[in-house]
């Protein structure tokens, strides 16, 4: 037996520093990872919804529910899916609230509730599931709201510090700043001007944006878990390595599993402690002003809530 053969994979020395977690709705790629919770959106779920061997899922789920309005049947595929993640991974599964409440904090806890209430109904313990919101102050309000119900919430679409300090004082359990998304604002920003030898790697501006809400967090000892999302390579997982949490595509889990090449953990608590951090001003005023002045932050937080509203509608209109 050769040296590589001996070798781990880059996912298994990954998965020493950091849990992995499979970002897809497709649970039958899922398994061959062993990833230890997953992480749906609405793109996610019509992406797989679409899929010939989930359609008896969907039909049986329509079944179910004869006459049902589209947006409630929603739900209960959104649930359905779950359900069957979670026979997969041994942890939680995150289940996302329709986008467009993103800006009524009333509406979101109601719906965060019968998703809740829905998974209960089969038995599924309410730690194993995490409702997704959007990162609006609204959104950030509800969290705050179901946390103390004992409902967990992971915060989405969140591309700043403010909204991840937000998070923290709201006691969100966990965070997933969007690292991709941010690398595609900068790049087209800079357009010409990028190049990989200068702005990739540990200089990539969507791993120096989780870097520094992970200092933020470990040096005001914020128990917020941060997971890190929405990759484009693996070089940005990698630069990674020791974030509480990665949410990684089937497609950038599989490249991890083919490479051995060697591993190191690149975040560490310990230097987060002695760092010089300033605490951010976070009542809504002082939140808005800070969001509405960062312009890669308002923007892809804006484009994400329209194209998760936009795939929800699709959804619907694929169950009508």
């Amino acid at each position: 037996m050769n040296s590589t053969a001996l070798a781990s994979s880059q996912l298994e020395q990954l998965k020493k520093f950091t849990t992995v977690v499979a970002d897809t709705g497709d649970f039958e790629r899922m398994q061959e990872f062993q990833p230890q919770d997953a992480t749906t959106n609405p793109s996610l779920i019509l992406k797989a919804a679409q899929q010939s061997n989930y359609q008896s899922l969907v039909n049986s789920v329509k079944a179910a529910h004869p006459g049902m309005s589209p947006t409630d049947l929603v739900d209960y595929i959104l649930v359905a899916f779950g359900l069957e993640i979670l026979k997969i991974v041994p942890g939680r599964v995150s289940t996302e609230v329709d986008a467009r409440l993103s800006f009524d904090t009333k509406a979101t806890v109601a719906k965060a509730k019968h998703l809740i209430s829905l998974y209960e109904s089969h038995g599924i313990d309410r730690k194993r599931i995490l409702i997704k919101l959007a990162g609006t102050w609204e959104g950030i309000a509800a969290a705050k709201e179901l946390e103390s119900a004992g409902i967990h919430c992971n915060m989405t679409l969140l591309f700043s510090l403010v909204q991840a300090a937000a998070c923290g004082a709201a006691n969100a359990k966990l965070i997933s700043p969007f690292v991709g998304r941010i690398t595609d604002w900068n790049k087209a920003k800079l357009g010409t001007s990028w190049s990989d030898a200068n702005h990739g790697g540990a200089n990539d501006p969507g791993v120096t944006s989780v870097k520094r809400i992970y200092q933020y967090y470990k040096h005001f000892g914020i128990a917020t878990e941060i997971m890190g999302a929405s990759f484009r390579n693996t070089s940005q997982i990698l630069e990674l390595a020791g974030c509480d949490l990665l949410t990684i595509s089937p497609e950038l889990l599989a490249e991890l599993s083919a490479n051995t090449a060697s591993v190191s953990k690149k975040l560490d608590a310990t230097s987060a402690l002695n760092a010089q951090i300033t605490p951010l001003k976070l009542d809504e005023s002082s939140f808005r002003l800070q969001l509405n002045n960062d312009a890669m932050a308002t923007e892809k937080l804006a484009e994400g809530i329209r194209n998760f509203c936009i795939d929800t509608e699709k959804l619907e209109a694929l169950l009508a």
